[in-house]
């Protein structure tokens, strides 16, 4: 079981349109709209792959309730803590010929009291878990200290912790001792002030990062450690919506490291289980882009996918 936490859910809608313009009225031709979030992305990736999962969840209001319910109709396991704010929502416009142009409300404002509950909840979940992914924004006026309390804990618990956060929540976890922390490259850059990919990896390994995995895009993923680099090509070739492709890859990342006869609980895995797991992680992501939202992949493109992967190699 992989227990996952959203900091700042939300309700995601998309809307595709025939083109996308500014400045005039367009008509949609489809809505969608679901439960959303980077964790909750993640935890539908791995409950599609199979594995079970907990989400925990700050929801609060009727958008709350509503993503609370729709989850558990999907089949997921979800432990709701109550705030008093409310959920955000989040609309998506996509068309076939530009990228997605994504309109995110900040979210409920969270008191400390809530944040408590929250990492009470966190801790409960974790018990006997094979990992702990927290992934997502933190609400305006969160303090990022907050991170260090979930990603210590569950490293004190000897679980692997996956951490794909931004800004100063992403320092905070690299500080915790995060057993990955899971940037793209701009966060990277931004977070830590590197002019470059491997100063600012470097930086987050300093702070105690066991490895630091940077997405980016078509020009692949790579896993940085103290000794060196491990990178894995993206899969080329493919289109569609490219939404939550980031998550489908932390879900792969996480299936790849807690597959059976892989797991090194907390520890820094090897390089040839970094090859695996990055190599999961691009198939993943590719596969979520052939989808028309979030948190879905085409389990059918990942076989093709890895096996793809497989024939083109990594470098190190």
């Amino acid at each position: 079981m992989i227990v996952v936490l959203t900091p700042n859910p939300a309700v995601d809608v998309t809307y595709r349109v025939a083109e996308q313009s500014v400045g005039i009225t367009q008509r949609v031709l489809d809505v969608a709209r679901r439960p959303g979030g980077k964790g909750v992305n993640v935890a539908r990736v791995l409950d599609a792959a199979g594995v079970a999962t907990t989400s925990v969840l700050p929801l609060g209001g009727t958008t709350g309730a509503w993503t609370a319910d729709a989850l558990q109709r999907d089949g997921l396991t979800v432990t709701a803590v109550p705030v008093a704010g409310d959920t955000r929502t989040t609309v998506t416009v996509v068309d076939d010929l530009a990228h997605p142009t994504m309109y995110g409300e900040p979210g409920p404002v969270v008191t400390a009291d809530e944040w408590a509950a929250v990492t009470t909840a966190v801790h409960d979940a974790g018990a006997g878990a094979a990992a702990f992914v927290v992934s997502g924004s933190l609400p305006r006026g969160t303090d990022p200290r907050v991170v260090d309390t979930w990603v210590g804990g569950a490293v004190d618990a000897g679980v692997l912790v996956v951490a794909d956060l931004s800004g100063p929540a992403l320092l905070e976890a690299a500080s915790a001792g995060a057993t990955i922390c899971k940037p793209n490259r701009d966060e990277l850059l931004d977070a830590t002030g590197a002019r470059d990919e491997r100063t600012g990896a470097l930086d987050l390994l300093a702070r105690g990062a066991g490895v630091v995995v940077v997405s980016a895009g078509s020009a692949g993923i790579s896993a940085h450690t103290r000794d060196g680099v491990v990178s894995v090509p993206a899969v080329p070739d493919v289109h569609g919506n490219p939404t939550g492709a980031g998550d489908a890859a932390t879900a792969g990342l996480v299936l790849a490291l807690t597959a059976r006869g892989s797991r090194r609980p907390a520890g820094v895995p090897g390089p040839d289980l970094l090859r695996r797991s990055l190599g999961s992680a691009a198939a993943y992501g590719a596969a979520a882009v052939l989808r028309p939202v979030a948190g879905e992949v085409d389990l059918a493109a990942v076989d093709r996918f890895t096996s793809q992967l497989d024939r083109t190699g990594s470098t190190a």
